[in-house]
Order: structure tokens, then C-alpha cells, then sequence
């Protein structure tokens, strides 16, 4: 296998280059490397073998020279809300969670960046579990794909980085899955239906922005302040608020702000005030997120008469708000909570220092 190149961490335009150029070796028309791009993502083939439009000596060919590694679903539980959690193990048998949330006509799906996460978040499950490693491009585009080779198929609509790990923190694999997601060659998913979540990485937000495509922006904010930010989010003496808000008002597009409610930690009437000032401030729509249970380590969710109150209090700022619906709570469906229960908690490591982000000037 690792002799093998890996069509999956690849874009479809590389793909489709490498493709190409094995075909001409072995004296085939180019119209196969096309028949081949369109089994890796548009209309996905769990292996070469099951690419009955090619001839089979080609498949066989294929398989000697390429190598399309899936996830392996370990485990899988359906809530009694619809809402669908897979825990994938990979190759190195390090494991990941998918959520699948159904509403209406659309599915989308929560996917992780990383196995574990370094930030420590005080209320995040993943936090708890430490950091192992960045995913690769196939393993983050691969948890869609495996929704499409499912029996039947999972269609997805929608796709949110708010599973396990910091996207921005994994950017030299998330920016290239990000093509992967969006091409109509690759899983065709349009740009303004996928999201990608940060605590407030710059240099990733920076990125992200100079991308061309309509990708949205989600920023985990869960504090209006310093000093209480600090307190709940380690990372924020790297990042300080006023610099990720900054970063969020040049930010050329729409941005969300997710604040997870704490119940007497940072619901009060002086926490909706300041927040809607810092909403107010890049325009931001604002997300309040009840306490998933499981996700707690020590906190208690707010009443659900005290987040309606905060978010009137927004609305009479003027501020855009919504408040998310619990989903999946009898199926553990907060991030980090089935790997944990499952596998137990890996010994903490540090991230790659801000996971290969580059901007160019």
C-alpha cells in the first residue's frame, strides 16, 4: 500500500493529470482517466474492481499503480431524531467521528479535521482527549465520500468542520478537501454550503479568505470577553479576541459567530450586550448552542428561558440570531463523546505549530 499512490489526497485536476499521463503510458485514450476521476468522488467506487465501465485488465492495472484507502465505520448509531454518528477508524488505527444531521431536505454533515484536539476547550469533549495527528486529504473528503458508498446512500446537501480538531490548524490538508468538496468533478457540494469552523486561527481565516470560492466562516467565540474567553479557550492568549474579530470584519463574507451557553458562566445580560457589540462590529450573524450533555466536563446548560432571553437581548441590538437545536443527545452526538467511550483517551500532544497555515503577501 504505501508503495501506491493515493488518488484521494489528490484534487481532481491533479488526479485527472496523473490519470492522463498512466493512460498515455499505457498507450489508452484520455477519456479513461476521465471514467476513473468521475469513480473517485461524482459517483464513488469502493475499490478498482467495482469500476465495471473500465476493461478488467485495466482495473487491474490500476490497482497495481493506485491506491483509493477507505474509512473503515466502526461503529454507527442512529438517534431518534434522525440524526445519524459513524465513528471511523483509519489506517493507522487512530479514529474519527461523522455526524450526520438530516433536516428537511437537506443532510449535512459534521466532519473532523484532526484526530483529537490540542485546544483544550473547558466544556469540549474532543479537548479532553488530546491531540494525535492532522487528518489527510482523503480522510476528511473521505468522510463524504463514505456517505455515498453507504447501502443506501447518505445524500449530503450541507458540510460544517465542527467535528473533532481545529480545521485552521490542519490548513495544508483542509485546503486542498476543500477543492475536493466543492469541484464538480470532485463531490460537487456548492461553496456557500460548506463551512468551515475556527476558535480564530489568523492566519487560517487569512487564507480562507484569499480563496475565491463563497466558503462560510463559523468562528467559536463562547465569550465576549478576554478575560472569561481565556478562562474557556486557552488558545486565546495566542489569538485575543479583538484580533480574530478584526480578522472576521475584513473577512469579505458572511460570517457566523457560534457561542455554546453556559449556564451562570457567560449567559448573563452583560454577556449579551458585549457580544452584540462584537457582532456588530464584522456583522455577524450569531449561533447560540445549548450545552450538548455530554459535552459538559463540569458545566450546566442554561435554562432554555435564559437563552431565549439572551437572544431577545441580541434581537434588541439589532443583531441576527438563531438558536440551535439539541440533536442526537440519546446517541452521544457531541463531538469527541463515542471515540471516547469507545477507544478511551489518548496521551495529549501538541500540534504541528499552526498546521502548515501559509499566506502568501
Amino acid at each position: 500500500m504505501s508503495d501506491l499512490e493515493n488518488l484521494l489526497d489528490l484534487t481532481p485536476a491533479h488526479a485527472l493529470d496523473r490519470l492522463t499521463a498512466f493512460m498515455a503510458e499505457l498507450g489508452l485514450p484520455a477519456y479513461r482517466a476521465r471514467q476513473v476521476v468521475r469513480h473517485l468522488w461524482m459517483a464513488p467506487a469502493p475499490d478498482f474492481a467495482h469500476m465495471t465501465d473500465l476493461p478488467a485488465a485495466l482495473r487491474e492495472q490500476l490497482a497495481a499503480r493506485f491506491a483509493l484507502p477507505r474509512l473503515t465505520a466502526i461503529a454507527r448509531q442512529r438517534s431518534s431524531d434522525g440524526t445519524e454518528k459513524f465513528l471511523f477508524r483509519l489506517a493507522d488505527g487512530e479514529a474519527v467521528e461523522t455526524v450526520a444531521i438530516p433536516d428537511g431536505n437537506r443532510v449535512t454533515l459534521c466532519i473532523s479535521s484532526q484526530a483529537g484536539c490540542a485546544l483544550q476547550c473547558a466544556f469540549c469533549a474532543t479537548g479532553a482527549m488530546g491531540f494525535s495527528r492532522n487528518l489527510a486529504v482523503h480522510e476528511i473528503a473521505g468522510q463524504v465520500r463514505e456517505m455515498r458508498l453507504l447501502e443506501p446512500p447518505i445524500q449530503v446537501t450541507n458540510v460544517v468542520f465542527m467535528g473533532m480538531g481545529e480545521p485552521l490548524m490542519n490548513w495544508k490538508a483542509v485546503d486542498p478537501a476543500l477543492t475536493i468538496l466543492n469541484d464538480p468533478s470532485g463531490l460537487g457540494i456548492g461553496a456557500r454550503h460548506i463551512t468551515v469552523s475556527t476558535v480564530g486561527v489568523l492566519p487560517g481565516i487569512v487564507a480562507l479568505g484569499k480563496r475565491p470560492e463563497q466558503f462560510r466562516l463559523a468562528i467559536s467565540i463562547h465569550a465576549p470577553s478576554d478575560a472569561l474567553r481565556r478562562e474557556l479557550m486557552p488558545i486565546n492568549a495566542k489569538y485575543p479576541l479583538a484580533e480574530v474579530i478584526e480578522a472576521a470584519r475584513v473577512f469579505d463574507r458572511r460570517v457566523t459567530f457560534e457561542y455554546v451557553m453556559l449556564g451562570g458562566v457567560n449567559d448573563g445580560e452583560e454577556h449579551a450586550l458585549n457580544l452584540a457589540a462584537l457582532a456588530r462590529e464584522c456583522r455577524a450573524f450569531v449561533n447560540l448552542i445549548p450545552l450538548h450533555p455530554g459535552g459538559a466536563r463540569g458545566f450546566t446548560a442554561s435554562t432554555r428561558e435564559r437563552v431565549g432571553a439572551f437572544a431577545r437581548e441580541l434581537r434588541a441590538q439589532g443583531i441576527e440570531v438563531a438558536v440551535r437545536r439539541s440533536r442526537g443527545v440519546d446517541i452521544a452526538a457531541a463531538c469527541g463523546q463515542l471515540r471516547t467511550e469507545r477507544l478511551g483517551r489518548g496521551t495529549p500532544r501538541a500540534p504541528e505549530q499552526d498546521g502548515h497555515v501559509h499566506v502568501e503577501g
